[in-house]
């Protein structure tokens, strides 16, 4: 039979040092654990993974490149790091459109479609004058040609917008390919003192059409367009002379002034040789187009296709016009303000006016080595 503990008494406890070796062993079984997990997260960092244990970790590299390998490898499965409260995503960087093709407008609101050819130049030949002595026609007739493209405004550069600069005036003219050339019209060159000097400064190759005309017809068609537009405007007799009985020419008036070619002539052979100068006749190109517009392609090196074919004649306003034109390709005459009846002038007046052109045109006959026959 057992014996019994003696009553009240507890039961014995364990002995006190197999306590202390259980306490060391779970301390070192956890040890060993955390530096095991320590150790293999190490390797994966350094991109030995599981495969490779034995793979040493490379020299320690710049921040940024090890955030950015960490980012994309995300290794062991673990997440990437949650953002601090508050901090905004980093943006996504946009990607860059694609460039746009050689040739082709840029920029932004650009709208869509194929290029433009051709490239914006300062022209090679100007139409310099002279006011109503068919400078508009001349430059209706030669944009038929396909070696031509012409500005069809009168951008006044060398005479009223000078100081805009060259590049303002270069962005007026329309686009060209390589093999033509550029034209402009502005008919107040001539009678302008600093034009010459200023197309030599932008070029001294440039070639220039001087459109003439006997000078009393254009002095009455001059007025006659001023007229239309000012109807209050003193009579032609009365602008013409300082003192008619006297014979006294008044050549302050502009219309008059202009009608003195050898005299702005002067000007321009200073800067230019005649053989760039080419003189158009205002008379023939009414009564031959085609000749004077052969002259014309000649002078500017082109070839000839601008031909008797082209060109009609205009009973009503009595002059040619345009069988095609460049933009519709059908028949087109010059404006409403082209082919004006002229006002009636004394003939007294207009023989006055002849006597006091004569010498200038006589000067003008032998300086272009052209008589026009305006006598």
């Amino acid at each position: 039979m057992a014996h019994r503990a003696p009553s009240g008494r507890a039961p014995a406890a364990a002995p006190a040092p197999s306590r202390r070796l259980a306490r060391r062993v779970l301390v070192l079984f956890t040890l060993s654990l955390s530096c095991s997990y320590l150790c293999y997260s190490l390797l994966c960092c350094c991109g030995g993974g599981p495969a490779a244990p034995r793979a040493r970790c490379a020299p320690a590299r710049a921040a940024a490149a090890a955030k950015k390998l960490l980012q994309k490898s995300r290794p062991c499965g673990r997440p990437p790091p949650a953002e601090p409260p508050g901090s905004a995503a980093p943006a996504r960087r946009p990607r860059e459109p694609p460039a746009p093709p050689a040739g082709s407008p840029a920029g932004p609101g650009s709208p869509p479609g194929p290029a433009r050819p051709g490239a914006k130049r300062l022209p090679q030949a100007i139409v310099v004058g002279v006011k109503k002595g068919g400078t508009r026609a001349v430059l209706e007739f030669i944009r038929v040609h396909p070696d031509v493209r012409a500005l069809g405004t009168e951008p006044h550069f060398f005479d009223r917008n000078y100081d805009r600069g060259l590049e303002w005036y270069r962005s007026l003219m329309p686009r060209t390919l390589d093999s033509q050339i550029t034209v402009e019209k502005t008919p107040s060159y001539f009678v302008t003192k600093e034009a010459p000097r200023r197309i030599f400064n932008m070029s001294r190759d440039t070639k220039l059409i001087v459109v003439v005309r006997n000078p009393v017809t254009r002095a009455i068609s001059d007025y006659t367009q001023t007229l239309s537009k000012k109807p209050d405007i003193p009579t032609f007799e009365g602008l013409s002379f300082r003192n008619r009985s006297l014979g006294l020419v008044d050549t302050s008036w502009n219309a008059i002034r202009i009608g003195m070619y050898a005299v702005h002539l002067e000007s321009w052979l200073q800067y230019f040789p005649l053989s760039q100068i080419h003189f158009v006749s205002g008379e023939k190109l009414i009564t031959d187009p085609a000749g004077e517009m052969g002259k014309v392609q000649d002078f500017l090196g082109i070839k000839r296709v601008i031909t008797d074919k082209h060109f009609y004649f205009n009973k009503t306003k009595g002059f040619p016009c345009l069988k095609k034109s460049e933009s519709s390709g059908l028949p087109r005459c010059l404006g409403k303000s082209k082919g004006r009846t002229h006002v009636q002038i004394d003939p007294e007046v207009i023989e006055q006016l002849r006597d006091f052109y004569r010498p200038y045109n006589i000067k003008f006959y032998e300086t272009v080595g052209q008589d026009f026959r305006w006598e």
